[in-house]
C-alpha cells in the first residue's frame, strides 16, 4: 500500500513509520520539521519538506502521488501555548488540515487516519471517557481537533472520505530496546521529563498542583505505550479498507496512574532520585481523566499490550540514556 504520512518525522508518526516499512508498505513523509528532528526519520522512506499551509506546494505534490491512504500526525500539539498563541493553533491545526483534506478530494485520496486528542472533551465529564460522552473542548488546541473532526464528517457525507479519528490520550514510552522515542524541542511531557531529571539534563521537575481531588493529590492521566498507539494505527488501516466505514476511537489504557506514582516509579526504574518543586496547578487541569477504551477493543480487536507503567518507564528510561 502507498501511504503518506504528515508529520511523519514526530514521535509516533515516527514510531508508526517504522513499522509501517516493517510491514512492506510503500511510505512517504510530509515534514517541515518545525518541531521535529530529521534523525527520527527511517532511511527506507521518502522525506518531503513541504508546509502543509502552503497549499500550492502541497497540491502540487499530491497531483503526482497516487496514495491509497493518509496518516495525518502534522500539528501543533502544545495546551499551554494554544492559549497564549492561538493563531499559532488555528493556522497550523486546522488550516493546514482543511488544506490537507481539500488536496486530497481533488485528487482522488478518498482514505485518512487523523490524530485527535482526549482534549476534545474537555474537563467536565465522567471518568472513564466515552467517545460518544459530550465535547466541549477549553483550550484552542483541543477546539482545533475537534474542528477537524466536524469537518471529516461533512466531507464523509458530501465527498465520500472515509477516515478513522483516533483520540490520544497520554501516549509514552519508547521502543523496546530504547531506538526510538520522545524528542520535542521544547520538551513538555511528563515521562521525558522525569527522565531529564534522572539523568541529570534537567535539575529538577516541576509539578503543578497537589492539592486536586485524587487520591494523593495530584493529577491522575491514562498513559498508554507508543507500541500501543502504533498497533492502533495498523488495526484501523485493516478497518477502514476492509469496512470502508468512518469511525471514532478512543485510544487509552482504561486506568491512571498520579504524578505523585510517576515519580515514585520512576525512581524505582533508574535508581535516580527525583527533585521536584510543587507549583501552583494549571488552569483546567482536571483532576482525573481516563478513557474507556472498550470500542476500539471490542471493533478493532486491539488491547494495550505494552501500556504498564513498568514497560513505559523502563523503555523511556533507554531511550533517555541514548540521546542525553
Amino acid at each position: 500500500m502507498k501511504i503518506l504520512l504528515t508529520g511523519g518525522a514526530g514521535y509516533i508518526g515516527s514510531n508508526t513509520l517504522n513499522t509501517l516499512i516493517n510491514l512492506n508498505h510503500d511510505v512517504e513523509i510530509i515534514d517541515n520539521l518545525s518541531n521535529n528532528s530529521n534523525l527520527n526519520i527511517n532511511i527506507k522512506s521518502k522525506f518531503n519538506n513541504i508546509n502543509l499551509n502552503d497549499f500550492d506546494i502541497l497540491n502540487n505534490f499530491l497531483a503526482n502521488k497516487k496514495f491509497d491512504l493518509v496518516i495525518h500526525f502534522a500539528g501543533s500539539i502544545n495546551v499551554s501555548e494554544s492559549i497564549e498563541n492561538p493563531k499559532k493553533y488555528y493556522e497550523n491545526n486546522y488550516v493546514a488540515s482543511l488544506n490537507l483534506l481539500n488536496s486530497m478530494i481533488g485528487n482522488n485520496i478518498k482514505k485518512l487516519i487523523f490524530s485527535s486528542s482526549a482534549a476534545v472533551y474537555g474537563n467536565d465529564f465522567k471518568n472513564p471517557i466515552k467517545e460518544s460522552d459530550f465535547k466541549k473542548p477549553i483550550s484552542p488546541y483541543g477546539k482545533t481537533k475537534l474542528m477537524i473532526e466536524e469537518t471529516l464528517k461533512d466531507y464523509d457525507k458530501s465527498y465520500d472520505l472515509k477516515f478513522i479519528t483516533l483520540r490520544f490520550f497520554n501516549s509514552c514510552g519508547a521502543q523496546l530496546d530504547g531506538s526510538l522515542g520522545e524528542r520535542h524541542n521544547p520538551e513538555t511531557h511528563i515521562i521525558p521529563l522525569l527522565m531529564q531529571v534522572a539523568s541529570g539534563r534537567l535539575s529538577k521537575f516541576n509539578l503543578f498542583g497537589n492539592n486536586y481531588n485524587t487520591y494523593d493529590g495530584t493529577c491522575i492521566r491514562d498513559y498508554v505505550h507508543v507500541l500501543d498507539v502504533v498497533d492502533a494505527h495498523i488495526k484501523s488501516i485493516d478497518y477502514l479498507f476492509k469496512k470502508n466505514n468512518s469511525d471514532i476511537f478512543n485510544i487509552g489504557n482504561n486506568k491512571g496512574y498520579s504524578v505523585n506514582k510517576l515519580i515514585l516509579e520512576t525512581e524505582k526504574v533508574t535508581n535516580k532520585k527525583i527533585k521536584y518543586e510543587v507549583l501552583e496547578g494549571r488552569e483546567g487541569d482536571p483532576s482525573i481523566l481516563i478513557s474507556d477504551n472498550s470500542k476500539i477493543k471490542n471493533l478493532l480487536k486491539w488491547s494495550p499490550n505494552y501500556s504498564d507503567l513498568k514497560t513505559i518507564l523502563k523503555t523511556a528510561w533507554l531511550w533517555e540514556n541514548k540521546i542525553k
